[in-house]
Parts: C-alpha cells; structure tokens; sequence
C-alpha cells in the first residue's frame, strides 16, 4: 500500500451496508433546536447508542466475522475489547451459530461485562495497566484455533463502523463537517472514508479524552505516538496507540482533532440526558461535547455528530452526572 492507494474506499463501506441490512438497526437521527442554538449550526446527531449491543461497534464486528470461511467461523472467534467490541463480537458469534471467547481487562465495566457473558461468550481477564491484551488474545486463539476479530485494525471493521456516517448522510444530505469520537480509531477511519467519498469537502473533526490524545499527537508527529495507558471516564477511549491501519487512514481524511476533559464529558451527559433526552456513556458524548464547549471553533452550517454508545449501568451514570462540574 503506498499513500495514493488507500486501504479503504466508499465502495468498501457501501458494500458493508448492504451486508448489515437487516442485521444491524438503522439508528435514529436526532435534532434540537436548543443544541442548535447552542452550536450555531444546524446539528444531525447520528444515535449509535441505539444500536445492537448499545453501541456502533455491531457493524464492524459482524461485517468482519460474517466474512470468514464456514470452517473458520465453526471454531470459533476471539476478541480484545473493554466492552463495547467485546459484546458486539458476542452478539455476532450468536448470530453467526458460532462461539466467541472475550479478552476483557480486570476493570471493565460490570455492565459491560454482564452483557458480554450475557451474548454467550467466555470472558478472560487481564490487568489492562500491566498486561499486553492483544498478545493475551493471540496467544488464546493460536492456542484454540480461533480466528480474531480485532476493534479496530481490520478493513472489514472499518469498513462496518463506516456505515454509521453513510446512513447519517443518506439521511441529513452534505454536512460541512462530521465530528467523530477517536479510539483506536476505527470509526474515524470508517466515517471519514465514507463522508470524503460522498462529499470531498466535509472536514471530518476527530474528538478524543485530555488523557488519551495519542492520535492526536501522532497526527502532529507524523507517525504513531504512543501514551501512557489513558485513566479516563471515556473508557472506550481509553487507547495508547493508535492502531498502523486506522492512523494510516486518519492522517490523510481526519482535519484534526481536539480534546474534551473528563468533567466536560460529564457536562454533555448531562445535557443528552435532560435536554435530548438519551442516555450516554462517555465516549458516546464526546463529541457532543465538542459543539457544547466549542473547541472545533467555528461550524459550518451544518454539522453531524455521531455518538458513538450508550452502554453505562445506572449506577455509573449517575455517579458520574451527579458529580460537581
């Protein structure tokens, strides 16, 4: 691959699309008029917090493990995940007839967890600050025999998140910008994929936690920076290093990225919840988060933001938006 040969092209997204028909829920797109006066721009928010499993990481999961060889897919797949993959893999493998064994760190989140085991699938824990998941994981399937299904460094899983923003843009017509919560970086790479493709002009505006900015340092360096492990509320951003296909993706469609911290995620939360009406985890409202400090600067008149999940218990929830901002 050399930098005039993308690794992931419209084409891919759409081609995910038609394969989740059916399987995957064509989420909801919100507007308000109070978000709208707050941001100074027509606002589409893309509800991925409806999706299966909570959360958009449905598509990317399925879109890859439907595409493996009836054998493959009769052992069995594995996975790496602090929650939201971890359960869309799960879900998947039941959809596919198949089984799934989840590598997940010793401090996800119950609920996360609980809907996991829930799916069907086996979970194996590890110490995310001191263990290594992805040699944990691949250890694991080499062992049994299964096939990983990663987060975020796979075409087909790119190639699925895409399928957010398409069907955001099918419905809200050109936006003059897409906002986009970065972790690994798979629904970045996805979005701003299918966004450019459709619109060459939509500046694609990457949004991660103060604590986790690997992506965007390695954006300003020019190559993968890694940081250390991110102690963040945004534990779906809770990233080091940003995975080689995503950055190679996202340095040459992302515009840039900004950062939120932690009590500003709490403040959008809060917002979703009493004047949306929609409840959100924190990686979910970062980018709301974006239009509600205004750190993209100034918006074009239209703009789509994806929230990318919902998944968070109660009691998390409203430890979180109780706290004093």
């Amino acid at each position: 691959m050399t930098s005039t040969e993308p690794a992931l092209a419209l084409a891919d997204v759409r081609d995910a699309a038609a394969r989740l028909a059916g399987v995957a829920h064509r989420t909801p797109v919100l507007r308000s008029r109070t978000l709208d006066a707050l941001a100074g721009a027509e606002v589409f928010l893309k509800c991925e917090n409806f999706q299966r499993v909570g959360a958009f990481k449905f598509r990317g999961a399925y879109n890859a493990a439907s595409r493996l060889a009836p054998e493959r897919l009769a052992r069995g797949i594995a996975a790496y995940s602090s929650g939201n993959h971890a359960q869309a893999v799960a879900l998947a493998a039941r959809e596919l007839g198949t089984t799934a064994v989840i590598v997940m760190p010793e401090d996800a989140p119950a609920a996360k967890r609980a809907a996991t085991a829930a799916y069907g699938a086996e979970i194996v824990t590890y110490d995310r600050y001191t263990g290594d998941r992805v040699a944990v994981a691949e250890a694991l399937a080499a062992e049994r025999g299964l096939s990983l299904v990663p987060p975020y460094e796979h075409p087909h899983v790119i190639a699925g998140q895409g399928t957010a923003a398409l069907e955001l843009l099918d419905e809200a017509g050109e936006l003059g910008a897409l906002v986009v919560p970065v972790g690994g970086g798979g629904l970045a790479a996805g979005s701003a994929t299918a966004a450019k493709g459709l619109h060459p002009g939509t500046r694609v505006i990457g949004v991660e936690p103060e604590a986790g900015d690997d992506t965007r340092r390695s954006l300003a360096a020019g190559r993968r920076i890694t940081v250390p492990v991110p102690r963040t509320i945004a534990d779906g951003q809770a990233v080091s290093t940003p995975g080689e296909l995503t950055f190679s993706l996202n340095r040459r469609l992302l515009d840039g990225v900004v950062l939120v911290s932690d009590d500003e995620i709490r403040a959008a939360m809060r917002f979703a919840f009493e004047r949306l009406k929609i409840v959100l985890e924190p990686s979910g409202a970062t980018g709301l988060a974006v239009l509600l400090t205004g750190r993209a600067g100034p918006l074009p008149p239209r703009v789509g933001v994806i929230l990318s999940g919902g998944n968070i218990d109660t009691a998390r929830f409203a430890r979180l938006c109780g706290e004093a901002p």
